[in-house]
Order: C-alpha cells, then sequence, then structure tokens
C-alpha cells in the first residue's frame, strides 16, 4: 500500500501542479507539529481535498466519502488509497464516529469541509454542525484551514494559465462542552469554528463569518 500510495500521489500532485501554482507550505508546517485530527476547510471547488491529500504527502490526510464512491472503480480504488472513510448516510451516527475514530487513532488527519456544498465563489458560505458531533464523541481536537484562488481555476484553464492557489493554517482547539449541545449551542459552536476558518481568509472571501472571526470564542480552548 505505500508504494500504491506513493505512486496514486505522484499522479495526483503532478496534475495538479500543471494546471495549479499551489502553496501549502503552511499547512504541511503547522500538521507536521501536531497529532493527527481534523482538518477543516473552505469548500471552494471539486480540487479542495485532493490538493490537501496530495500536497501534504507523505503526511497522511484522507477524508469522507459516502459509500455509493465505492460503486465508480476508479474512485474507489483512490478513495481506498488514501483510507477514506466511507459513511452510510442512511447507517447509525454511531457508527460513522466509531470509523472516524479509527482513522485518526490510526494517524490519518481527517479532513472536513463543513459547508457541504462547494461555494464555487471562494466566499465562506454557512456552516453545518456535524463537525461539531463528531470531534465532541471522538474527543478529538481541530485544525482550521483556509485556501483561495482555485475559484479562478476554469477561468484560468480557458486561458491556458495556471491558478495560483494559497492554504493558510490556524491554531489547532477543542471544543469546550461537557455532554451533548442542545441545537442552539452546536449553532454556536459551528459559528466559532467557521470564524476561525473565515479569520484566515481575505476579508473579501470571510462571508457571513466576517463578525465571527473577530470575536473571541466562548466554545474553543486553543491547543498552542
Amino acid at each position: 500500500m505505500g508504494f500504491r500510495r506513493a505512486a496514486v500521489n505522484f499522479i495526483l500532485k503532478s496534475i495538479l501542479n500543471f494546471v495549479c501554482k499551489i502553496d501549502t507550505s503552511a499547512v504541511y508546517e503547522a500538521l507536521s507539529k501536531i497529532k493527527p485530527m481534523f482538518v477543516v476547510f473552505n469548500h471552494v471547488n471539486f480540487i479542495d481535498s485532493p490538493i490537501l491529500v496530495t500536497q501534504c504527502y507523505p503526511l497522511r490526510l484522507t477524508g469522507l466519502a459516502k459509500a455509493e464512491t465505492w460503486n465508480n472503480p476508479i474512485f474507489g480504488f483512490i478513495f481506498s488509497t488514501y483510507k477514506a472513510v466511507s459513511i452510510d448516510r442512511n447507517g447509525a451516527f454511531s457508527d460513522s464516529f466509531q470509523k472516524v475514530g479509527k482513522a485518526i487513532r490510526n494517524g490519518n488527519f481527517v479532513c472536513i469541509a463543513p459547508e457541504g456544498t462547494r461555494s464555487k465563489t471562494g466566499v465562506l458560505q454557512q456552516g453545518k454542525a456535524g463537525i461539531v458531533q463528531l470531534a465532541l464523541e471522538t474527543d478529538t481536537p481541530i485544525i482550521p484551514v483556509a485556501h483561495y484562488g482555485s475559484e479562478n481555476i476554469w477561468k484560468n484553464i480557458r486561458k491556458l494559465n495556471r491558478t495560483p492557489v494559497k492554504f493558510m493554517a490556524g491554531k489547532p482547539f477543542k471544543i469546550k462542552f461537557n455532554g451533548r449541545p442542545a441545537k442552539s449551542e452546536r449553532e454556536e459552536i459551528i459559528s466559532e469554528i467557521m470564524g476561525q476558518i473565515a479569520l484566515l481568509l481575505p476579508k473579501e472571501k470571510r462571508g457571513m463569518y466576517a463578525r465571527q472571526a473577530e470575536q473571541e470564542c466562548k466554545y474553543l480552548e486553543f491547543l498552542l
């Protein structure tokens, strides 16, 4: 599996570097200094996760994927190579928690985009609170990551230009909460998490979390 991952990573990284001028040095440096945890990032388009995973190799980064992904032989091969966590959207949440917890214990950073859907413009959208319960149930810290530039990829491809894409990393933190948060509390917590992503973005990309980026956090305990 080590050779397979190295070979697949070389191919994917070469393709991405051909179409993009990528800077993930800040993320690689940050992840190299901490233990495996959740990596939450803003979701602009389809290359977000591939860039993070391939550019940070040999660090082990993976993500979540719906179980149906493995129905496609090519995607199934790639996702299996990177030890992606298969999530059955109709299954029990406890099963998903166990799979994610095991992936992290096995030395993988698990990447999650709380927005769920791609913004395409690079402007931060509303985050979904699923990461809150995942982090609490698995007792796992989170590091925020943000990137910008990939919103221009299709325009630049048409002009045969490479697209500059820059990734930044923030301070890792744990969620401070005992028990199971109510819906209103989960919304407060996800707002604080999204605010940490927003803080890494240019102000015009912070969207609805522009104010949250400048406020103190009630539920986040920073580790560095």
